[in-house]
C-alpha cells in the first residue's frame, strides 16, 4: 500500500530513532512531505529501503563551491541538450543531466506526459530531484534499475572528466514489469494528494508509459552507458580545451608584466 506514514510509524519500521530520521531527510537517503508541520511518508519508499537497498549512512556533502568553482559549469550545456534531445526521442525514453546532487543541467528531453504533470509542482520537481539524487548516490558503479518517487523506473551512468564524476545522466520513466491496477490506482492517488494534482489526470496518463521487454531494457542501458561516455568525451575535450585558453592567457599575462619589458 502507498499509505502516508507518520514519523513514529517510520522509527518503528526502519528501527531508528527520531533524530536519524531528520538526517537522513537531510542528506537524501529519505523523502518525506510536510502536512501541515508534521512530516509524512510514502509507505512505498520505506518498503524500498526495507526490502530494496539497506539503510546506508550518512552521506556527508561538502561545503557549497562558488559558481565559478562548481564542476559542472565546464559541461558545454547546449552541445549535451541536443545530443540529448536527438537520441532520447530515437530511443523514446526521458532523459536529463543533472549534477551530482541531482539539480538538472539540461532539461528534461522527450518526456512523458505523466512526468509532465506530476513536474508541474514545486513539490513535484523537487521529488524529482530528490530521486535523481539518490540515483546519483548508488553504490553501484554499473547502472541499475531504480524505481522513482512517482513509481517510475530510472536508471542512471556517470559523466567523468578527469577521472572525476562531474554530472550523471539519467534515463527511464517507464515500467520494467506489468503492475497491478489496483496498486497503481492506490499510488496514484497518493501522488495526487501529495503534489495537489488531479487524479484523473494522473490516471490517464500513466496509460502511456510503457513496459519494455527485458531484451530492451539490456539495450536501454548499453544505449545509456554509450552516451554517457560520448558525454564524458565532450566533457574532457572541453576542460582541456579550456585548461589551453588558461595556459595562453597565463603566458600572454607574463609577457605584458612590467618584469618582462
Amino acid at each position: 500500500m502507498n499509505e502516508l506514514l507518520t514519523t513514529r510509524q517510520v522509527q518503528e519500521m526502519l528501527k531508528v530513532d527520531r533524530t536519524t530520521i531528520y538526517r537522513m531527510l537531510k542528506d537524501g537517503r529519505l523523502h518525506g512531505v510536510k502536512v501541515g508541520s508534521q512530516w509524512r511518508f510514502l509507505n512505498s519508499e520505506i518498503d524500498i529501503l526495507l526490502h530494496g537497498a539497506p539503510v546506508l549512512p550518512p552521506i556527508v556533502k561538502k561545503s557549497p563551491m562558488p559558481p565559478s568553482a562548481n564542476k559542472s559549469d565546464g559541461m558545454p550545456v547546449t552541445c549535451l541538450q541536443v545530443v540529448q534531445d536527438v537520441s532520447a526521442e530515437m530511443i523514446d525514453v526521458g532523459a536529463i543531466i543533472t549534477d551530482n546532487d541531482g539539480v538538472p543541467i539540461t532539461e528534461m528531453s522527450n518526456p512523458c506526459r505523466f512526468c509532465d504533470l506530476v513536474r508541474s509542482t514545486e513539490s513535484g520537481k523537487q521529488a524529482c530531484i530528490n530521486s535523481w539524487y539518490r540515483l546519483s548516490h548508488q553504490p553501484n558503479i554499473n547502472p541499475k534499475f531504480a524505481t522513482c518517487h512517482a513509481g517510475l523506473q530510472f536508471v542512471r551512468a556517470r559523466i567523468e572528466v578527469n577521472d572525476t564524476t562531474t554530472a550523471i545522466f539519467v534515463t527511464g520513466q517507464f515500467y520494467t514489469s506489468t503492475t497491478e491496477t489496483a496498486v497503481q490506482q492506490r499510488h496514484i492517488k497518493q501522488l495526487a494528494k501529495t503534489h495537489g494534482l488531479s487524479v484523473a489526470a494522473l490516471s490517464d496518463a500513466v496509460q502511456e508509459i510503457p513496459t519494455p521487454s527485458p531484451a530492451e531494457q539490456k539495450e536501454i542501458i548499453e544505449w545509456l552507458k554509450k552516451l554517457a561516455n560520448t558525454f564524458s568525451v565532450i566533457g574532457q575535450e572541453r576542460a582541456e580545451m579550456i585548461e589551453r585558453f588558461q595556459r595562453i592567457i597565463h603566458i600572454s599575462d607574463l609577457d605584458n608584466s612590467p618584469l618582462a619589458k
